[in-house]
């Protein structure tokens, strides 16, 4: 390690990184790590930017294996209920036979035949979320929460009253393990962010990994550039085109290759792949700028009548949260993806004035859908409102007929919020699918974002 010495008179001298004089990196292969790992090594010295990403492994299927002692070190598959078909997630134990989150079941045993499925339990993991993400402020209040299983924390000012990031990075993994009943997770600590994110990844699970500023830039070279937040395959086959495989080499292109093709935010990931992305730790939540439903539809589903029961059931899920955060959409996506890979039917359609009607907006699905649609199986559809703007305390606006509608809707919601999600719905969704609400990536535990309909 590498600390602060004193000088002849008893002082301390600056910092050996701020004297010209890297800290020595101490890394160890995995076999000879401890359960809970650290990579990189930089106690005693004092960082001018720190920031942590915290990471929670296999979150909902570790829930799962804590809350059911008998699946403790089993591959186990969460399912949205007994009878979804697709992974929400897998266990570490899974993963290990090459099983991974978004595969079919039947794909996913076909690599591990003794796959256990168990469904998914949304309140339970938002309360789990939630007791983690509001204990954390006992590390740093400037905390944003990035998803349910996500946060990253500004640590910077913290390190005279708790130490090193280093230091910091293990607190956090013993305080999220004693407020979870012993969840893993793992920790990245770097100068940025997006290092951060990138850091947590390295070793899970359980794992800390420490990137010191000084060290930031040498340790991405090598990095493929997919591994860095915001780069996705699209992005990757672009900067392939150019020869930047790994983030050395996309630091190697002039900034303008990136800017030209993406503007701001190329030049935002030509500065992430050298880990100088100046992004803050932002704590407060935006105001949606979409509401959007969707669902996996059983395998090989061509039945026009189950596939408009799937599409008015995701109408009327957009329609309630839209009434509930009082705003009117300009816009409703519709998406249906088929079999074919890259096919399907989609299309952004707008929408007239007037409280959000989940029929109304069903009628213009319905009609897209019985226009393109050609008789191919359908395996999962979407509907997202977008261009959202608020309408709270403006019934003036609206018609005598709208306000009519407004308050018959205000019945409606106020039965279904104290009885259960759709305990009064239309009878074209009775048979829709029995399959319970998820918990969204972009759930948080606070504000607009933390609803989950019983």
């Amino acid at each position: 390690m590498t600390a602060s010495n004193r000088n002849p008179k008893g002082g301390k001298t600056a910092p050996a990184f701020v004297q010209g004089r890297k800290p020595r990196s101490l890394t160890a292969s995995r076999s000879a790590l401890p359960p809970s790992t650290t990579v990189g090594d930089a106690a005693g010295c004092f960082w001018p930017r720190a920031i942590l990403h915290v990471d929670m492994n296999a979150f909902f299927a570790s829930v799962e294996q804590r809350d059911f002692p008998e699946l403790r070190g089993k591959p186990i598959g969460v399912t949205n209920g007994a009878v979804g078909t697709t992974l929400i997630t897998c266990s570490y134990e899974a993963r290990a036979h090459g099983v991974k989150t978004g595969m079919r079941i039947y794909e996913a045993r076909k690599l591990c035949p003794g796959l256990i499925q168990r469904p998914s339990r949304p309140n339970v993991y938002a309360a789990v979320s939630t007791r983690i993400m509001h204990a954390l402020v006992a590390i740093t209040p400037d905390i944003e929460v990035f998803s349910v299983d996500e946060a990253f924390l500004d640590v910077t000012h913290c390190q005279r009253l708790h130490g090193s990031p280093e230091h910091m990075a293990r607190m956090t993994q013993r305080l999220v393990r004693d407020v979870s009943d012993g969840l893993p997770c793992s920790v990245g600590a770097a100068a940025t962010k997006l290092t951060a994110k990138y850091a947590s990844d390295v070793m899970k699970p359980n794992g800390i990994t420490i990137i010191p500023p000084w060290e930031t830039r040498a340790r991405l070279q090598d990095v493929p550039v997919e591994k860095i937040c915001g780069i996705g395959p699209r992005t990757a086959a672009f900067l392939a085109q150019h020869g930047a495989r790994t983030c050395g080499e996309v630091a190697a292109l002039p900034m303008n290759v990136l800017a030209r093709r993406y503007g701001i935010t190329g030049k935002h990931l030509w500065l992430a792949c050298q880990g100088r992305d100046t992004g803050a730790v932002v704590q407060d939540i935006a105001p949606p700028k979409s509401v959007g439903h969707g669902k996996v539809l059983p395998p090989h589903t061509t039945s026009a009548r189950t596939i408009e029961t799937y599409l008015r059931h995701m109408c009327e899920k957009v329609a309630a949260r839209l009434r509930r955060l009082d705003m009117q959409a300009g816009k409703l996506y519709i998406g249906l993806r088929t079999a074919a890979p890259g096919a399907g039917l989609e299309a952004m359609l707008a929408i007239a004035h007037g409280a959000p009607d989940g029929r109304r907006f069903f009628e213009q699905a319905r009609a897209l859908f019985r226009e393109q649609w050609r008789g191919e199986a359908v395996i999962q559809v979407q509907v997202t409102a977008t261009h959202l703007h608020n309408t709270s305390g403006q019934l003036e606006l609206f018609t005598p007929d709208e306000v009519r509608s407004i308050q018959r809707f205000s019945a409606i919601d106020g039965i279904n919020r104290k009885y259960g999600e759709f305990t009064v719905a239309p009878a074209t969704i009775l048979d829709r699918s029995s399959m319970p609400n998820v918990i969204a990536p972009a759930w948080r535990p606070d504000g607009h974002r933390q609803h989950i309909p019983d």
